[in-house]
Formats: structure tokens, sequence, C-alpha cells
């Protein structure tokens, strides 16, 4: 039973493919495509043991879910001091977990392992379960791990798991694929964590949303990768029988229209065309504010944290307050930038077409010496 003018809206759509309940656990085609996605953009897991995903009202549901089911109150939720801020909001206001922050960045802009590593193991030393969450790209600062600190990120939380500690590592990979640079990372750091220790628990929240550009019918995916001697499916299937228990508990189900519309973009036979068209765009935009950000001029009052993916990148003021700066710009040149603490400035390259990238700095930098006057 439907209305005809819902359907009529709805063209290449069946009425049982739109308005029906979707299981709890997401349509099964869906749910297999994606897993199939995952192998094929994750070389590294040929021959490894995966759960079939679970599907989420996109990341930021899947993320409350693994929460609801895993985070207990005082949980460590290990995090760079360069964070989305909806962690706090998901771990500790909800679940009364505890973030603890490390510093993204060492002195030469890369990954610093020195201060990951000693708060792994500060935690480690009065905690039964350690909990961090590993975001490449990451939101704010569009930076993804080279495959050597990945390497050094997956050997930490081993060895922390081998002396007897649980981990929980959750990897969010909204941004997965939106790499500019040779140097990142190409992988998930998912593929890094599996088969290590039968104390370490992989957990990879990843979706539709920003990877095929459709945030508004809110598709993710729930993965679990663990180490298991013998037979991992009875392991699996017991995982995502209680993620789907909790997907039921939360908001019953994704919507079923949401799924379909993904799972038939998937199967189209321009898929993989119209992703490389769009990644063409987005690396281009990345490209041109690199290029933008390396004239001399800007060095007295900003510097650009390293970026080589995502969708943003954030400066590091130098002489004016961080938000000072973004009222000024939006109340003066209607310009919306994010300010995060006292010095940092976020810019969503990702809504910022390529020929307006030297406007916009040239006008960040012109709000700057305004406030300095």
């Amino acid at each position: 039973m439907h209305l005809p003018s819902v359907m009529s809206m709805l063209n290449g759509v069946q009425p049982e493919e739109a308005l029906t309940y979707a299981p709890s656990f997401g349509i099964m085609p869906l749910r297999q495509a994606w897993q199939e996605e995952i192998f094929k953009k994750n070389p590294s897991l040929k021959g490894k043991a995966i759960s079939l995903p679970v599907v989420s009202q996109a990341i930021t549901h899947g993320l409350s879910v693994v929460s609801d089911m895993w985070v207990d109150p005082g949980d460590p939720i290990i995090l760079p001091d360069k964070m989305w801020g909806n962690y706090s909001l998901i771990f500790a206001v909800r679940r009364g977990a505890r973030v603890v922050n490390y510093p993204l960045f060492d002195a030469e802009g890369r990954f610093n392992l020195k201060e990951f590593e000693a708060c792994v193991q500060r935690e480690a030393n009065t905690c039964k379960k350690i909990i961090p969450i590993l975001n490449f790209p990451n939101n704010p600062t569009g930076y993804t791990v080279t495959p050597r600190e990945a390497d050094g990120i997956a050997k930490i939380l081993r060895e922390t798991a081998q002396k007897g500690v649980r981990v929980l590592a959750l990897t969010d990979d909204a941004y997965f694929g939106l790499f500019y640079t040779d140097d990142a990372l190409k992988e998930s750091i998912f593929t890094r964590l599996i088969d290590q220790d039968p104390r370490l628990l992989a957990i990879k929240l990843d979706g539709a949303t920003k990877e095929n550009y459709v945030w508004g019918l809110r598709v993710g995916f729930i993965t679990y990768g663990a180490s298991v001697a013998g037979d991992a499916r009875p392991v699996y299937e017991a995982l995502e029988k209680k993620t789907a228990g909790a997907v039921r508990g939360s908001i019953s189900n994704a919507s079923h229209l949401g799924q379909q519309l993904v799972l038939k973009s998937l199967k189209s036979e321009s898929y993989l065309a119209e992703k490389e068209d769009k990644l063409g765009i987005m690396r281009d935009r990345a490209q041109e504010v690199m290029r933008v950000l390396s004239d001399p001029k800007f060095r007295d009052v900003w510097e650009p944290y390293p970026f080589n993916s995502g969708y943003f990148m954030c400066l590091r003021l130098k002489t004016v307050d961080a938000e000072a700066l973004r009222v000024h710009l939006l109340d003066t040149y209607g310009i919306g930038l994010i300010s995060l603490g006292k010095t940092d400035l976020r810019v969503a390259f990702s809504c910022l077409e390529k020929e307006d990238t030297q406007e916009l700095f040239d006008t960040l930098y012109r709000a700057v010496k305004d406030l300095e006057a």
C-alpha cells in the first residue's frame, strides 16, 4: 500500500524497495556489495576474514551504536588534539567515557607516534581496556598517515594488547578514498589491525555519506576485524546479531530507500567513472589550496597544518584569535569558517570552487590585517 504521489517521485524504484522496513542488519545485497567494496579498496585484506557490514544510519549513528555496545563509564577514548567535536558528545556525554588527547603532529609535521605511544601506555597502565579512535583522513586537518606511520600505530597497539590490555580500535573512515598526494596511506588503517592479537578488536566505521557524495541519504556501515583462532564466521555472526540488536534498540532500521539508492549506484556501470570524476574535482581544489598557500606573504600570519586528503585543512594563526577572526570574516566579508580553540581555523575546501581559492585566502589575509590594526 502506498500513495501514488510518493512513488511518482521515485523513478526506477519499486514500492517494496523504498517503503517497507529494512532489516535491522541492513538489506543483505547492500551488505554484501559494501563488503566487496572494502576488499577492493583495501588489497591488504586479501585472505583475511572480516564481518559482513551492518548498516547504520550513517557514521554518527554507527559510532553511537558502537559506544552503546562497547563503552563503559570511565573508559579512555584516545584521540588527537585535532579532533571532530562530536566524539565528545557520543562517547563522553552519552556514555561517561573520558576523552584523552595527544598532539596529532610532531615538530616536523608528521604524525606524532611518540606522543601517541606515551598516551596509550599511560592509559594502559591503569585501565584494562583502551579505545583509540583513528580518523584518517582527519577531521579537521585533512591529514592521512603514511604507510610507515600506520605500521607504527599498529605496532604500538599490538604490543599493548600483547601485554594483556584489551584494545578496541575504532577506525573512522568517513572521508576514505579522498587522497590527493602520493605519501598518504591509500588503504584504511583497519587493514593493519586485523589478526594482530586476540585482545585487539578493530571496528571499521565507514559509509556512502562522503565517499559517494550522498550526505542526506544517511547510509553507513559497521564492520568487525578480529584475531580468531579457527573459523571466524561464528564469532562475526554473533557480533553482527548483537550490533543489529543495538540498531533495533535505537532507530529500528536505517532507511530502506537510502540503502536501495546506494546499492543501485554501486551496481551502476558508470559508478567507477563517476567516482573518479568527482575525485578529480576534489583533488584539483586541494592542490589549488596548496599552491595558493605556498605564497611567502602568508608566513607571518599563519602556518597551514599538513594536509593531503579529505574535506578540510587547518591554519594555525600566529597573530590573532581564531574566534575573533571567524566572527570578523562572517560579519565583514560574508565568509563562514570554523574556529577551533584560540589559534586554529578550519577551511572546508571541499565546497570551495577552484577559481575562488585565491580570493578566499587573500580575503582571509586582509581580515587578519584588519584585526592586527
